[in-house]
């Protein structure tokens, strides 16, 4: 078949009609200095702050100072297959983070990908890891608790839901265990829980995602993660990749999400290593007011949304702060607590003398206070505060006399009671209305003649007996939220009539607290 020379030169010139000359830009910078995780790059005039940037092994870098000429790029993994001369290409993407309900169950690093070992998180949606609080217009106040199933605290120092409680102490005092046991209690709560760890061991973490598991509180819970072992900057972004998970639940489905922050010491050092690397000002003036910052636009991004403006949902957040013996007026802590509202502090020596949870009363404070609990919790929890204050303040006096006269010694003796029903195993929360009837047991007298070491028995086998003989009382407190003439009633008789049948007391109490 021959082809005529027509042919082909029409050919052509359709050809040239129909080209476009299409024409890429890439904005690409050169690596001229590369140390320890952080390069300083010449050229992307046009980089924003916090944008990704890709080197050209594929690795991703996140620009933090934005020079006339240069930009210091803080390395997202593994930094030592960049040199000197490296490409460096802008994405044009702030630093963002995968959200969704797929995420739910998930071990995630700060990036959104998967570390426990499944399959790849197909998420649709993205938010940036940083982004502004809501106004003050679009949130409403606090009065929805959100139940930690620990006595001492939903009872003493409540948190709601949109609240920003900071848990604070010495290492080893049991602040993770409080955050493990607030997750656990939040089964059939409709709360979505985030648990961001940094800097801790990867071992450690492994046993929180096994204990999350074993309850089955996984269910619920996204586990973000940056283990000691990360670089910096992952650590310093885990925090906010946390928060930005939680805020899509918030925003988009209008749900109550728990965010714990553990802890926020090591992503403060974290910062530093990044600031020291950028060679910005490590001078005294600098650093406080930096990690001030840092804290604050992370914290502030906690609230509880507004229903008619914004739909509702909240975001309560729980921050760990870690201190050397105790010192809470460190820079650290007090920056943490003038941004939240309130604190539960844990101390040493109560953990160490077995008062478990630890929680020194005198400096623990909630600052929403009473609007964070139910009735029921408000009946029985007024002045419980302030009697475990004056006990422990006449316990330390007592110690140095013996001759004490009545008053004085039943008021001791009433303290230690209630000290006993306040304390708590790890991994054993208790719902609100067992909490509320456990209280009464300690605040009305009904344990006054049992003896001391026996009082939690006292407490447990009584639950039991209510869950087992007298449910009735508890679905009363459940569904009311307080104590009406009728529940006490049944309560009291409930009390009386176990009294008659608990092998370890002296047996003479149906009337210690008419």
């Amino acid at each position: 078949m021959s082809i005529r020379p027509e042919e082909i030169s029409a050919l052509i010139k359709q050809q040239i009609e129909s080209f476009e000359a299409g024409v890429q830009l890439d904005d690409v910078g050169t690596v001229i200095q590369i140390a320890d995780g952080a390069a300083r790059v010449y050229g992307l005039e046009s980089v924003m702050a916090m944008e990704l940037v890709q080197f050209s092994n594929g690795v991703y870098g996140m620009a933090m100072d934005l020079a006339e000429d240069t930009v210091g790029v803080v390395i997202l993994g593994p930094y030592t297959g960049i040199k000197e001369g490296d490409e460096v290409r802008r994405t044009g993407r702030i630093v963002q983070v995968p959200v969704g309900p797929e995420l739910l169950g998930r071990v995630v690093n700060p990036l959104g990908q998967p570390l426990d070992g499944g399959p790849e998180i197909k998420a649709t949606r993205f938010r940036p890891i940083e982004s502004p609080a809501p106004g003050v217009i679009y949130r409403q106040s606090v009065n929805e608790p959100l139940q930690t199933g620990w006595k001492a605290i939903d009872s003493m120092i409540p948190i709601g839901r949109g609240q920003r409680e900071l848990i604070i102490g010495d290492r080893q005092t049991g602040k993770t265990s409080l955050i493990v046991d607030t997750i656990i209690n939040q089964k059939d709560q409709n709360v979505i829980c985030i648990y961001v760890a940094i800097g801790q061991k990867a071992s450690t973490v492994a046993g929180v995602v096994e204990t999350l598991k074993k309850y089955g509180a996984m269910d619920y819970t996204v586990v973000v993660s940056a283990t000691a072992s990360e670089p910096a900057p992952l650590l310093y972004i885990a925090p906010y990749a946390g928060c930005a998970i939680g805020e899509y639940f918030m925003y988009e489905e209008h749900r109550d999400v728990l965010v714990a922050y553990d802890d926020l010491t090591k992503h403060a050092w974290a910062y530093r290593e990044l600031a020291l690397l950028l060679r910005r000002p490590p001078g005294r003036e600098a650093y406080p007011g930096d990690v001030f910052y840092l804290h604050s636009r992370l914290l502030e991004r906690a609230a509880r949304l507004h229903d008619e403006l914004m739909g509702g949902g909240s975001l309560t957040a729980l921050p760990v702060i870690e201190t050397q013996a105790g010192d809470i007026s460190a820079y650290i802590p007090t920056n943490v607590i003038s941004i939240t509202d309130g604190q539960i502090f844990l101390e040493a020596d109560l953990f160490y003398s077995g008062i478990r949870p630890a929680i020194d009363v005198g400096r623990s404070v909630s600052r929403v206070g009473s609007s964070a609990q139910t009735k029921a919790m408000k009946q029985v929890a007024r002045s419980l505060r302030l009697d475990l204050a004056q006990y422990r303040e006449l316990a330390a006096f007592a110690q140095f006399g013996s001759d004490l006269d009545k008053a004085t010694q039943a008021r001791l003796a009433r303290g230690q009671r209630v000290t006993e029903i306040l304390k708590q195993d790890e991994r054993q929360p208790m719902p609100m209305e067992e909490q509320v009837c456990a209280i009464y047991l300690g605040i009305h007298g009904y344990v006054d003649d049992i003896p001391v070491e026996q009082v939690r028995a006292f407490e447990s086998q009584f639950l039991r007996y209510l869950r087992t003989s007298r449910p009735e009382i508890l679905e009363s407190i459940r569904s009311n939220r307080e104590i009406t003439a009728d529940n006490e009633e049944a309560l009291k008789s409930a009390i009386a009539e176990f009294k008659r049948t608990f092998g370890g007391g002296s047996g003479a109490s149906a009337q210690a607290a008419s």
